[in-house]
């Protein structure tokens, strides 16, 4: 495995957040959208209440109209993690290289303190 400056500038390159949002809305929207096309279709016995999620998605019910709109929020409030996470990321990498970078700059002068 090759390593160098290139590959240690890709390991601090900012993630997309709109990329990243739009990836785990999906999933998460998928996924509100599979659990509840089971639910309805096969109606297990001692599972989960999943009606709950009508607390916290408006519209929600545990029925095929209720699955659009557990997609729809799903992706809403996947999206506004994802990018969150990605947001946050980013912010902390910048912040790690900056204070690194004027580290770095302070060490190699070793007159600084002198000129001050």
């Amino acid at each position: 495995m090759a390593t160098g400056p290139g590959t240690l500038a890709l390991a601090f390159a900012p993630v997309h957040k709109r990329a990243l949002g739009v990836a785990v809305g999906s999933v998460a929207g998928l996924f509100i959208f599979a659990v509840t096309v089971f639910h309805v279709v096969l109606r297990p016995a001692g599972a989960l209440d999943i009606a709950l999620l009508g607390e916290y998605f408006f519209g929600y019910t545990v029925s095929w109209q209720g699955a659009f709109v557990g997609l729809f929020w799903g992706f809403v409030s996947g999206f506004v993690m994802g990018w969150f996470i990605a947001f946050v990321r980013n912010f902390v990498i910048a912040v790690r290289v900056f204070t690194l970078r004027a580290k770095g700059e302070l060490a190699r002068t070793t007159d600084f303190l002198d000129h001050i």
